[in-house]
């Protein structure tokens, strides 16, 4: 035998020397594993925290993320529904889904052993299929170790005191590095496009813009708005309500970004060469429109494109609406209204200015001249206060005040001017009057907190020096003896909780009358439709419901071949619901006509 086989046939008894010693490994489940703090075992997932915003799944580079609807989840505004389901075969445990998830609703366990004879057990829901796990979360992300980008790029504004000298444009927008910058931010969720009423192709053009392919943006926008830097300037921007940033941090500056990408299209031709529309060859149907509006504007815009021969007729001397008349030059400047309106016309729609539909032409001629119609005629008329001596000289409406101040009118409102009301035109009427020369005070009813306008306009007037006086409920004009105010008296509210549970109401207190000298009050509690163009026996056949017209989904009222849309047909009352409506009874019309 040689020494080589002898080794081989010793060697098994120098295990011996193990015997006695304890053994390297344990029995589990009887000995109990207990990992080291920041092991990163199975997931677990706040199910009621996650939005379902999938930037766990687009950063896996495994690809072992899938989101998938679950039982007892519905989405909703801000929420898509899905929830992460991990697959295990091909998780690496790097935890970088828990680093970007912006609601920090996701995280790793220090559970890390699973046995099964199922292989479909692999496929594991976080937060359903170990809900006791809460409490064994050991790799977690918060605001200091994300890998988002919580904080805004901030937008450079003209400062207050200096802003109410003119009517310059206060904000100043984005410059490219800036727009570059912000764009980053975004993790291409898509929730804020769910929300959006046009749904905008929002994450698309954002990616574009933080690319630097500002015409790509452009072109990518244009497919669904054809009035994008207004919405870019004036937009109440639902989207960032529920951007997924803003969970944790400040949203994406979507508004800003749309405005900065349109605004580097600074002419009609441009906005055209970039573009490029499609233009298809004339159908032979034609569609009157009935108001330049918002909505008037896109539907009118997207059925040229589609051949259709479109007539727009508008009462004022330009287009645009109350975005023309009712938004102040400092917040949307005429050259930017004006370009959109320009490219509009170039692709083909014929606008009739200076005509107004029940007396320079009838309602009847539009709808028997045309295979469809369609109204966007906005809420023209405002509510007036209904107290005593609202007739003075001097009481106006504020939507009034605006039309005439944006049509290049002088209006006399003395130094010392009240604004009744809460909401955007209430704001913008006191804006405006601020840089006429008036100190200007703002009398609502109810709390600041409670006020409809955008918070940023209330900042606004704040930093221009508009007084705001809440829970204050007027209740009379004083005249002088020429008939022009002199004062304006009223109460002192109190807020009560409203015994449904709804937000609280303001109650009058009684004594507490207060007396304010002032030589202008414009009232801003709202506004209302003016119907009366169209002839009685087509009127008689549209149902109307609270001031508005019923339509259906497809923007169709009960008329044949009428359709509405904008602050006549919906509620929102914000230029890109108008958008949406636009566009939605485009795609009726020419489904109805060409099938």
């Amino acid at each position: 035998m040689s020494f080589f086989d002898l080794r081989g046939t010793l060697k098994p008894l120098t295990s011996l020397k193990q015997f006695g010693k304890n053994p390297h490994t344990i029995r589990y489940p009887e000995v109990p594993v207990e990992a080291s703090d920041r092991y990163r075992g199975f997931h677990f997932n706040e199910i009621e925290e996650c939005i379902g915003c999938g930037n766990c799944a687009t950063i896996c580079m495994n690809e072992s993320i899938d989101m998938i609807p679950i039982e007892g989840v519905e989405g909703d505004k801000g929420d898509s529904g899905l929830r992460p389901r991990i697959d295990y075969g091909r998780c690496c445990y790097c935890g970088l889904c828990v680093d970007v998830c912006p609601t920090g609703s996701l995280s790793l366990t220090k559970d890390f052993i699973h046995v099964s004879e199922d292989p479909d057990t692999f496929l594991f829901l976080p937060g359903v299929e170990n809900p006791d796990a809460k409490d064994r979360k050991t790799y977690v992300s918060n605001k200091e170790t994300s890998l988002n980008d919580w904080a805004r790029i901030p937008m450079p504004e003209l400062e207050g005191k200096e802003r109410v000298k003119s009517f310059a444009e206060v904000v100043l927008g984005y410059n490219e590095e800036q727009a570059r910058q912000e764009a980053e931010r975004c993790i291409s969720c898509g929730i804020c496009t769910e929300v959006c009423p046009d749904h905008m192709h929002i994450p698309e053009y954002i990616n574009a813009i933080a690319t630097g392919n500002d015409e790509d943006a452009v072109r990518i926008i244009y497919d669904n708005n054809p009035l994008p830097e207004l919405c870019g300037k004036v937009c109440t921007r639902r989207c960032e309500d529920v951007c997924a940033i803003a969970t944790r941090g400040e949203p994406v500056a979507i508004r800003w970004l749309k405005r900065y990408a349109t605004e580097t299209a600074d002419a009609s031709d441009v906005i055209k060469d970039i573009v490029n529309p499609e233009i298809r060859e004339p159908n032979g149907k034609k569609v009157g429109i009935i108001g330049a509006g918002p909505s008037g504007l896109t539907a009118a815009y997207y059925l040229a494109l589609r051949g259709f021969d479109v007539t727009i007729y508008e009462a004022n001397e330009k287009a645009g609406g109350m975005t023309m008349y009712g938004i102040p030059k400092y917040r949307l400047p005429l050259d930017s209204i004006q370009k959109q309106v320009d490219y509009i016309m170039s692709i083909g729609v014929k606008i009739h200015f200076n005509t107004k539909v029940g007396k320079d032409i009838s309602f009847k001629e539009i709808y028997e001249n045309n295979d469809a119609v369609f109204m966007g005629v906005g809420f023209p008329k405002a509510w007036t206060l209904g107290i005593e001596g609202e007739d003075a000289n001097g009481s106006m409406q504020a939507v009034n005040f605006l039309h005439m101040i944006n049509s290049g009118e002088d209006v006399e409102i003395g130094n010392k001017v009240v604004v009744v009301g809460g909401g955007n035109v209430a704001i913008d009427a006191a804006r405006v009057s601020r840089r006429l020369g008036a100190d200007v005070t703002i009398l609502y009813r109810r709390r600041i907190q409670d006020m409809p306008a955008d918070w940023e306009e209330i900042e606004g007037a704040e930093d221009e020096g508009v007084h705001m006086e809440p829970q204050a409920i007027p209740i009379k004009i004083h005249k002088d003896d020429k008939g022009n105010v002199k004062a304006i008296e009223y109460l002192k509210a109190e807020m009560v909780q409203s015994e449904d549970g709804g937000r609280p109401r303001p109650v009058a207190i009684e004594g507490s009358n207060t007396i304010m000298e002032v030589t202008a009050v414009m009232a801003a509690i709202g506004q209302q439709g003016d119907y009366d163009f169209i002839d009685k026996e087509y009127a008689d056949q549209i149902k109307i419901e609270r001031g508005r017209f019923v339509v259906d989904k497809d923007q169709q009222t009960t008329l044949p071949k009428l359709f509405a849309g904008g602050d006549a047909a919906n509620r929102t009352a914000d230029v890109i619901s108008a958008i949406a409506d636009g566009f939605r009874a485009c795609k009726a019309i020419d489904k109805m006509l060409i099938g």
